[in-house]
């Protein structure tokens, strides 16, 4: 089973710039988007022998997800209200999240908020991470757990160019690290770090100061597993070569 994940800045530039032939070659059984900044109705991009699901922010032009899929799943949830309550209601406006439902696991692609600059949302990012760890543990009690996206954190100094000049910039602060190991120590793995743990790649770079030219980056994308997923899991990797958004594509094979 082959699993890809993207955040694509936008999905309708995105294709502009060849969204639907890498989508064809690279032949996932599941594949994942993250900020699609769409509202519904906007772009019809349905690929033959897939079923999509699509969760909108509620704010135009901002966030958004998707899941496109070779597999009919049992059940479809968008957002984390329908798990844990009304706890969750403030979630639910942004298009983040969206769950399926096999008989042996669940599958989930997120879109972590940013704390965004001068650490502005940092308070909200504790109190998301927070409700998503409880409603990750509380599938996990039922079936094994894959879930993917852009989480908006580089996890240790390996996973960026820069850590002493980025130490408590957006993506690289303690509270958003410890909030990774959190998950990691409940349960999870992080599918890429586990096959390659001395690697250095990137998954996104800024637009700036041609970063990506320079290889000046982030690893912010991932799949994490369920721990008893992880002796399944085959290869994890990162396409650095594929283009079209500031981020690259990251996939998972089990």
């Amino acid at each position: 089973m082959k699993c890809v994940s993207w955040n694509v800045n936008g999905l309708r530039a995105c294709v502009g710039k060849g969204f639907e032939e890498k989508f064809l070659e690279m032949d996932a059984d599941f594949f994942c988007l993250q900020e699609t900044k769409m509202q519904e109705g906007q772009l019809d991009l349905q690929f033959l022998g897939y079923e999509s699901y699509w969760n909108y922010a509620e704010k135009k032009g901002y966030s958004g997800t998707a899941i496109y899929t070779k597999y009919h799943p049992q059940s479809v949830h968008y957002g984390m209200q329908w798990l844990l309550g009304d706890e969750a209601e403030q979630h639910e406006h942004e298009g983040r999240v969206i769950t399926l439902e096999y008989e042996d696991y669940y599958f989930i692609t997120v879109y972590v908020p940013n704390a965004q600059d001068g650490l502005r949302r940092l308070d909200y990012r504790m109190q998301w991470e927070d409700a998503f760890l409880i409603y990750i543990k509380k599938l996990d009690a039922e079936k094994p757990v894959i879930y993917c996206g852009d989480l908006n954190v580089a996890h240790e100094e390996i996973d960026l160019k820069n850590p002493k000049t980025n130490h408590q910039n957006p993506g690289f602060t303690d509270e958003e690290r410890g909030k990774f190991s959190e998950v990691l120590a409940s349960g999870f793995k992080d599918t890429f770090r586990e096959l390659h743990p001395d690697e250095q790649t990137f998954s996104w770079w800024s637009y700036r100061f041609h970063a990506r030219e320079k290889n000046v980056g982030w690893r912010i994308d991932y799949f994490v597993v369920s721990e008893r997923l992880m002796p399944k899991v085959k290869e994890a990797n990162i396409h650095t070569d594929i283009m079209g958004s500031d981020h690259c594509p990251v996939s998972l094979c089990l």
